[in-house]
């Protein structure tokens, strides 16, 4: 079979011929014989475009390296998968101004700033910029205040939406791609189909922010304490999040080449929120997001790498059709667990941490795979996946057994 094939397959609970492997980069140290040279030097650290507008990266990283990646993982038989980030825009109205505080002003650190200037009102965003080198291959702090950045959370001096009254203004600064996005994404997506269909690799659209959009501009204390305190409010905060998440979702669907719409979801688990408070603000948007996939016959898939035991049977019920991930390592979950209460609904793809491979035995890594493909393999609906990603600080040598122990468990 194709890797195409083996991937939807396993989404359809279809036979295929063995358990696909796929993996996420985050600047992983590939091996110097899969490493390729371009103009602007050797791709050492690895990367995929999911990250292409919110992460800053540390060297450049283009679709064609994302090609030459995913030639480079089916060399060794990995059934790699093309992300593409479908752009969102601001009101045609809005402008900003950018300025950088000295420390001692207002902190020890120097603080970007960000000012918006909307047709509702002024806007303030701030965050400190600490200044510590992360290390070889790891994404960097912007010198700058983009809307939505991990960065921002733990270093939020003054988080974009920071009292209810910020709400209204948020309309405006997160939309729905304008005709030059989209002539951009479709563009994008020609290069991407073309690519995708001669070596037959699965597609997914990164196109939802859900709750991950919304501690972006709280921050995560403001955001609880807003859904607690204030539920009127912070629904309608998630309201309009939801709006831009829908219309971006649209245009992944309704432009051709697209296999899988992602819904993020790394700041939605239990360690944020109660099963009352997910099933109140998440899943009712996120059924409709699925509602919408499914209308256009694709598949959904969510990311949840914490509470999946109590969560997971809700995204479920909302039709979600991959789960990003299963963990029996940092979240501690059984895997006969989730192959009793959720492999006959949904994908379920990880069963094994990236922790693993980079500190782990080979003798570990390789009961953990073995574990894995051993237990959810029979259901049909299971990808392998290290998780959530392979990093800089993940040796090669660890991944090379991965690989030599799922081959020799599908053999």
């Amino acid at each position: 079979m194709h890797s195409k094939q083996r991937i939807l397959a396993a989404l359809n609970g279809q036979p295929h011929d063995h358990v696909p492997l796929t993996t996420w980069c985050f600047g992983f140290k590939s091996a110097p014989p899969l490493r390729w040279q371009t103009e602007t030097g050797e791709r050492t650290y690895w990367y995929s475009l999911r990250m292409e507008h919110i992460h800053t990266l540390p060297q450049p990283w283009t679709l064609a390296d994302d090609f030459a990646r995913v030639l480079a993982w089916q060399s060794l038989g990995v059934d790699d998968i093309l992300d593409v980030s479908v752009p969102w825009s601001c009101h045609p109205e809005v402008t900003w101004t950018e300025a950088i505080h000295p420390a001692g002003n207002e902190d020890s650190c120097s603080i970007a700033e960000r000012t918006y200037h909307t047709p509702a009102g002024e806007l303030r965003h701030a965050v400190r910029l600490t200044g510590e080198e992360p290390g070889p291959g790891w994404v960097v702090q912007p010198q700058a205040v983009p809307l939505f950045e991990d960065y921002n959370i733990p270093r939020g001096f003054r988080h974009a939406v920071s009292s209810p009254d910020h709400i209204p203004l948020l309309r405006y600064l997160y939309q729905g791609p304008d005709p030059q996005a989209r002539a951009w994404f479709q563009e994008r997506m020609q290069q991407v189909r073309s690519f995708a269909d001669k070596h037959q690799v699965a597609v997914q659209a990164w196109s939802a922010f859900g709750m991950d959009g919304v501690v972006w501009l709280t921050g995560v204390e403001n955001a609880v304490l807003l859904a607690m305190e204030a539920e009127a409010a912070f629904g309608e905060l998630v309201d309009s999040v939801f709006v831009a998440d829908y219309a971006r979702t649209e245009v992944a669907l309704t432009t051709p080449g697209v296999d899988i719409i992602v819904q993020r979801g790394w700041y939605s688990s239990t360690d944020f929120w109660s099963p009352r408070l997910f099933d109140r603000f998440v899943i009712p948007h996120l059924a409709e997001l699925v509602s919408l996939a499914h209308r256009h016959g694709k598949k959904f898939a969510y990311v949840m790498t914490t509470g999946v035991e109590k969560l997971g049977p809700h995204l479920a019920d909302a039709g979600v059709d991959l789960l990003y991930f299963v963990d029996p390592l940092q979240d501690r979950l059984s895997l006969d667990w989730a192959r009793q209460h959720l492999s006959d609904r949904m994908t379920l793809a990880g069963g094994v941490n990236a922790l693993t491979l980079a500190s782990g035995t080979p003798q570990q890594i390789r009961q953990e795979v073995q574990h894995a493909i051993e237990t959810l393999g029979p259901t049909r609906r299971f990808i392998l996946h290290p998780l959530d990603a392979v990093f800089p600080d993940t040796p090669w040598e660890g991944m090379q057994t991965l690989i030599q122990a799922w081959k020799e468990t599908i053999s």
